[in-house]
């Protein structure tokens, strides 16, 4: 299941200039990293407007308590396509609504790797991105043990980063490095 229309690399955003300028582009999917809760309709009109995907990290969004009713709140009034965030309940409530759910792991060392398998199995996301997404090896482990479509993120930063990461196993990249974007 790749429903990022076969992009192996998704673009993440921090800026609102960033934001503009993939709204004029050709990617269908765009991953907003950072805002603030008031920012979210008008930046939601933006990307219905250009027939734009967007996915929301739930975490990074200022204003928002990251628990059930921030997610329905998101999920019911801001209706994006994803939402990725490291907080299993966000995952759980997002998945009930009908939202691509995306849970991000941080993977440190092993005992944060088996914390995570943990929380997969509670929160049954679509997708799962892993943090950082330069090490090919685990990208294929988690795959392997969980059966998950993977997203690689964090420390992505050149073409030969995105390759490996796609050989590993993943789906696709997630980057807020712009010369990766047109990959």
């Amino acid at each position: 299941m790749n429903p990022f229309e076969g992009r192996r690399v998704l673009p993440a955003v921090r800026s609102l200039k960033d934001f503009e300028e993939l709204m004029q582009g050709p990617h269908p999917v765009v991953v907003l990293l950072e805002t603030n809760l008031t920012a979210l309709p008008s930046l939601m009109r933006m990307a219905n407007k250009a027939g734009k995907r967007l996915i929301l990290h739930a975490d990074l969004i200022q204003g928002l308590k990251h628990d059930e009713a921030g997610t329905q709140f998101l999920c019911q009034m801001i209706r994006p396509y994803g939402i990725i965030s490291t907080h299993a309940s966000v995952i759980a409530t997002a998945k009930k609504q009908g939202v691509i759910a995306i849970q991000r792991v941080f993977l440190i060392d092993s005992h944060s790797l088996r914390t995570s398998y943990r929380v997969l199995q509670q929160a049954k996301p679509d997708f799962l991105e892993v943090l950082p997404g330069v090490v090919p090896q685990l990208i294929a482990e988690i795959r392997e043990q969980t059966g998950l479509p993977v997203l690689a993120g964090g420390f992505v930063r050149t073409k030969e980063d995105v390759e490996r990461a796609v050989a590993a196993g993943a789906t696709a990249v997630t980057t807020s490095v712009k010369a990766l974007w047109q990959l």
